[in-house]
């Protein structure tokens, strides 16, 4: 039995392995990945700040940043996951589903590789944290890093549930835009939930990257002293069932929820692949 969880440990470690391989030896992803959240966040919060005045305590930059580090493991997250597409077609992954191995080592291997190469691009957003007025605090860093890490590992077992599903990697990124942009943009990365239409409102609670996007504002405003309460009241309200304001801690508990999910039904759906 003891011979046996280490063999599939064994399994999990070369797949995470092989995804680490992979990015390292593609920088020019790395840098095309981080590309998007650079342009949102500088870009769109530098032109759109000149419509939006918080006085001189906070500019846009600064509440567009946890969107702009979500958008940037999102993103990556998704690409990994594909990446086993990619396996399908050139033959790679028939290699892999015959190894002496189970499946679900597999997938797990291949979630735990995507989310750290994913966390990458957290850490490069955390690094340029700075220019967008959010503080170099330790703490803030490995708080954000930490959720940064559990929307990646989120991300990239959806990402393998559709691609157990999918043949052609334009195929995969074409349905994963379609899904991923709209909970994107109702998560709340570009706007605060509070004073939202009755029907918008509804949608961000139902929306799974709400409760990955809002505990990084909460994170980073909890260091912005700057900010009046009143304001911080109004652009960081949480998110509330019926009335009720959930805590940080239940927030990461239906990420870290989903993500097992989709790691249990993506291996389900990869132990019926031939």
């Amino acid at each position: 039995m003891a011979s046996g969880a280490v063999h599939e440990a064994r399994a999990v470690w070369v797949v995470l392995k092989r995804e680490g391989i992979r990015f390292a030896s593609d920088p020019l992803r790395a840098v095309v990945s981080v590309l998007q959240p650079l342009l949102f966040l500088f870009v769109l919060g530098s032109g759109l700040g000149s419509l939006v005045d918080f006085g001189h305590h906070l500019n846009l930059r600064t509440f567009l940043y946890p969107g702009a580090a979500a958008m940037s493991v999102l993103f990556t997250a998704l690409f990994s996951a594909g990446s086993i597409v990619w396996d399908r077609e050139f033959g790679f992954l028939r290699e892999m589903l015959v190894a002496p191995v189970s499946r679900t080592s597999i997938v797990v291997g291949k979630c735990l590789g995507g989310a750290l190469v994913a966390s990458v691009q957290g850490v490069l957003m955390i690094c340029i944290s700075g220019l967008a007025g959010v503080p170099y605090d330790p703490a803030l860093m490995f708080t954000v890093l930490g959720e940064l890490l559990l929307l990646a590992l989120t991300v990239t077992a959806f990402g393998m549930l559709v691609a157990a599903k999918i043949q052609q990697f334009q195929s995969f990124m074409a349905v994963t835009q379609m899904l991923v942009m709209p909970l994107f943009f109702l998560s709340g990365a570009m706007y605060p939930l509070s004073g939202l239409p009755a029907w918008l409102r509804a949608l961000t609670r139902v929306d799974p990257l709400t409760y990955a996007v809002d505990p990084v504002r909460k994170a980073v405003f909890a260091r912005l002293s700057a900010v009046p309460p009143a304001l911080r009241a109004r652009l960081v309200p949480g998110v509330t069932w019926d009335g009720w304001h959930v805590p940080v801690g239940v927030e990461l508990g239906v990420v870290a929820a989903m993500a097992a999910a989709f790691v249990v039904v993506a291996a389900l759906e990869f132990r019926r692949t031939g």
